[in-house]
């Protein structure tokens, strides 16, 4: 039974770890680390309705990383991203607050979405988280010349005709995803540290795109891997290893490198 449960971890854990590896490569060289923050975060009333209503939690909260993803990028046409983000994820705040405060064990909900409950996937978690997962890898090929081509230069993205408004809702979608996958099981700041420091590293060490993405997969499953086998040693939570290694691989990221070098072909 235990050890049913540590593969189901390991195998959701590792899946949630490519994504955010993916997709925290085009955070990164886009430049949009508030929004990976904020649409995690911004998917807090999902849960809190889940848990009240009793819907299908990981369902409610792609519908809501969704839902944010859209709202976010039709405000960033009328404003800027970052004051769009911002509204957006104070009212779904707001939201998550107000159906929390009539739930019962509120302090076990609001632990959950930030740290998520990885040692307590179940299969059906992990059907759906590797079934997002799946979609949001997909998409990224389909999208993949015109996302790097825009997050190195906006400018060279016009000139090619890449449409920016689509191509930044399609951008705001996958980081949605990413998160409907990555928050059951890692949690909002977790999905957070594990889109931005295994990327941020690759970033600072590689100056070729699909080096750069390769590099920000494998640090983002070393993360994982390695911390589920600290945290069945040890006792202690899976997510501090998670937050302690998305730091150290940052800081060991401006060691090795000199910052955010040019990408080559």
């Amino acid at each position: 039974m235990i050890a049913g449960i540590f593969a189901s971890s390991w195998v959701a854990g590792s899946i949630v770890a490519v994504l955010a590896g993916v997709i925290g490569f085009f955070v990164v060289l886009r430049g949009s680390v508030f929004a990976a923050h904020a649409l995690p975060l911004g998917a807090f009333p999902a849960v809190a309705a889940a848990r009240l209503w009793g819907l299908d939690l990981l369902a409610t909260v792609l519908a809501f990383s969704v839902l944010g993803a859209a709202v976010v990028a039709a405000l960033s046409r009328r404003t800027r991203r970052d004051i769009a983000t911002a509204l957006w994820l104070v009212l779904m705040l707001g939201a998550g607050e107000l159906i929390l405060s009539r739930l019962q064990g509120y302090s076990r909900a609001v632990y959950g979405l930030f740290f998520g409950q990885l040692l307590g996937v179940t299969p059906a978690d992990l059907h759906m988280i590797a079934g997002v997962g799946a979609v949001a890898v997909v998409l990224v090929l389909i999208a993949f010349r015109p996302l790097l081509l825009s997050g190195l230069s906006a400018d060279l993205a016009a000139v090619a005709g890449v449409p920016a408004g689509l191509l930044d809702l399609v951008f705001l979608t996958l980081v949605a995803l990413a998160a409907a996958a990555a928050l059951p099981a890692v949690g909002a700041l977790l999905a957070f540290s594990l889109m931005v420091g295994p990327a941020s590293a690759a970033r600072m060490v590689c100056d070729r795109p699909l080096p750069g993405l390769a590099l920000s997969v494998a640090l983002a499953l070393a993360t994982v891997w390695g911390a589920l086998l600290l945290a069945s040693a040890t006792g202690w939570p899976v997510g501090f290893f998670v937050g302690v290694a998305g730091l150290g691989l940052y800081v060991a990221g401006r060691l090795a490198g000199r910052g955010y070098a040019p990408l080559r072909r």
